[in-house]
């Protein structure tokens, strides 16, 4: 005859709750921790600061190439030497300055290569090129 042995397996009458306290309580720390309580130790007045004017944005300043070759900057007739050093006094009052190069369609097209070159050197990385749209 086969012995059958008693089964060693007892059946779980109690929980043991002590890891799911402590995740509990981990949980509670990380809660406390992470939600700073607003810092209201000193009654202090706070200076406010200027609003910068949207109108005050840099606008684009204008570089116009006419069909005879004559160089503009803003309606002013200059070469490129004179062009030169006002765009870097441009770029000293604003660093983000914005240039948009318009040329006439007759030029030359080393012309318009000629200004980039003063622009480049002038140190100004905002550069378009103006063209008209064919209306379709």
């Amino acid at each position: 005859m086969k012995k059958y042995s008693e089964n060693k397996h007892h059946t779980l009458s109690e929980l043991n709750i002590t890891p799911l306290l402590d995740l509990a309580f981990v949980l509670l720390v990380i809660f406390i921790l992470t939600t700073a309580p607003p810092v209201n130790d000193m009654d202090i007045t706070l200076p406010t600061a200027g609003a910068r004017p949207k109108d005050a944005a840099s606008k684009a300043n204008y570089v116009t190439v006419d069909n005879s070759g004559k160089i503009f900057l803003n309606a002013v007739e200059m070469n490129d030497d004179q062009l030169l050093r006002t765009l870097v006094e441009f770029r000293k009052e604003d660093p983000d300055l914005n240039v948009i190069v318009r040329g006439d369609s007759r030029i030359a097209y080393q012309k318009i290569v000629g200004v980039l070159d003063v622009l480049i050197s002038a140190n100004i990385s905002k550069v378009g090129l103006a063209t008209e749209g064919t209306g379709q």
